[in-house]
């Protein structure tokens, strides 16, 4: 590890904070410090209070929510808000970027602190402070360019850009490579070595605990709003397994769960898949796609991000993407219409999203309502909702899934990312659907939970469910599926077998079908 050599002094320091919420304590009575220039990772499992904590020191949760105290640069702050914090240095970018599509890079970085001239923005200013924050961050784009024209990972840049811009000491980045691929993430954490050689301190909070390994200089572990212990990565050699037992306070020798597939008939198959962009129609996004998949198998759809898995899933379930050129789909040997959101759920078929806030949850409703929401019949007498059901099966499946709240009244934006996540399954479990696919399941969940949902996974199929499961951890996608697709350029590069797949083998597949696609433009 190329850390930079610890100064003594403390750049934060927490000192017993405590924050509650209605019917909940998130955070215990926690002291947590940093020093200038390293990187410090906080981990702990979904609801362990990690951003909660790292809301307190950036204002987000003003002076007066909480109790305790924490000093910065040996001076106690109260903040009032983001903006007290910002000012002294300290800036947050958030798991859910804050940027706004329609607006250029130089706006979204200067947004509320723009470059004035007598009071006038000033756009050579603006426009020349902006690359060359963009070249500090390595994003070759002009600052012209609109946020909606980059993908997830150039705009996590910008949000560390406009991070930048406000002379960051102290930069908190929580879970920030979520939603990147694996190169994306690697540049990122590159980053953040620089940075760190800068005398740039970084609070990572993530999931991803190979990246903590490879990156952090301490990692601190939180669980169920406590600290349980400060590793100092430095001195001693802090393995995954050992961050684990940490966390959830045991070993998990196995990730996943065994299972012992029974595999009958195909259940779904989709044959010919043809669609085209929204807006672009002459440009084919998924091109002549066909799988299937059988009763009480998993079957996994790996790729790279924009291979054209998730809008694969969004075009068949509903048309919910894309505009529609042709294909067919089939339940159980029948061609069914899927022409609508309605109609694939009346056929059994399920998606459970990878945005869960956008497209997953009614984030202002509370939870029983999330869950029933997609079966309003199952907790109906005559078209008359039945509230005592409703609750009755709201708690069951809070209790199936493991979901930490305090109770099923409480709204869903309160909810951590990982219940969150669990309350989107819930809601398809209680469809009942005989096909479900999930995209992107486990993301931002911590390992604990994951172990829970591929647990669910594997009961789904032995009760001869189909299942497709969409992920860009590669382990992940071997160690849950019977058979794998992989996807490139939105067409199938290859389909093996679970006892044929590697992570190297889908990674030629994928290399093979884009050395196809640049001869075919060549010729």
């Amino acid at each position: 590890m190329e850390a930079a050599g610890r100064v003594s002094d403390v750049l934060l320091e927490m000192r017993s904070i405590t924050k509650e919420f209605p019917g909940v304590r998130a955070l215990k009575d926690v002291s947590f410090s940093v020093r200038p220039g390293e990187i410090h990772a906080l981990v702990g499992e979904n609801g362990a209070g990690k951003s909660t904590l790292m809301k307190v020191v950036s204002g987000v949760y003003p002076h007066g929510t909480y109790e305790g105290q924490f000093f910065y640069k040996g001076e106690e702050c109260r903040f009032a808000g983001v903006r007290e914090s910002e000012r002294k240095g300290i800036v947050i970018i958030h798991q859910e970027l804050a940027l706004i599509p329609h607006l250029s890079i130089t706006e979204n970085i200067f947004l509320a602190n723009e470059q004035t001239t007598r009071g006038v923005i000033n756009w050579g200013l603006s426009h020349s402070k902006a690359k060359a924050l963009l070249d500090k961050v390595g994003l070759d784009e002009t600052p012209d360019t609109k946020i909606s024209r980059l993908g997830v990972g150039k705009q996590q840049l910008v949000e560390i850009a406009k991070a930048l811009s406000k002379n960051v000491e102290l930069l908190i980045l929580d879970e920030p490579t979520s939603s990147l691929n694996e190169n994306d993430s690697q540049k990122l954490l590159q980053l953040l070595r620089e940075f760190r050689a800068q005398g740039i301190a970084c609070v990572l909070i993530s999931h991803k605990l190979k990246e903590v390994e490879s990156v952090a200089d301490t990692i601190t572990i939180l669980r169920d709003g406590a600290v349980i212990e400060s590793l100092d990565a430095q001195s001693e050699h802090v393995t995954e397994d050992r961050i684990i037992r940490g966390m959830v306070g045991r070993d998990m020798t196995h990730r996943f769960p065994p299972r012992e597939a029974k595999i009958g008939d195909i259940a779904f198959e989709v044959r010919n898949w043809k669609v085209a962009h929204p807006v672009y129609e002459d440009r084919m996004v998924i091109n002549d796609v066909s799988l299937n998949v059988r009763k009480g198998e998993v079957v996994g759809i790996a790729g790279l991000m924009g291979a054209g898995r998730t809008e694969f899933a969004m075009s068949v379930f509903g048309r919910s993407w894309g505009r529609f050129v042709g294909g067919q789909v089939l339940k159980d040997g029948v061609e069914v219409d899927v022409s609508t959101i309605p109609r694939a759920v009346a056929h059994g078929i399920a998606y459970a999203t990878e945005d869960r806030k956008t497209y997953g949850l009614v984030l202002m409703s509370d939870v029983k309502t999330n869950i029933t929401l997609a079966n309003l019949g199952g907790v109906s007498h005559s078209g008359v909702l039945v509230g005592p059901k409703e609750i009755r099966v709201a708690n069951e499946f809070r209790d199936a899934l493991a979901i930490k709240t305090p109770s099923v009244k409480q709204a869903a934006m309160n909810l951590s990312g990982g219940n969150q996540q669990k309350v989107v399954l819930a809601k398809w479990l209680f469809a009942d659907p005989d096909v479900l696919i999930l995209d992107e399941p486990t993301r931002g969940i911590d390992v604990g939970a994951k172990y829970e949902i591929y647990t669910i996974i594997n009961r789904l199929a032995a009760e001869g469910k189909a299942v497709i499961i969409i992920s860009s951890e590669l382990p992940e996608v071997l160690g849950v599926s019977d058979r794998i697709y992989v996807m490139a350029a939105g067409r199938i590069a290859a389909e093996m077998s679970a006892a044929e797949a590697s992570q190297e083998a889908i990674m030629k597949a994928i290399m093979r079908l884009a050395r196809a696609g640049a001869e075919e433009v060549v010729l």
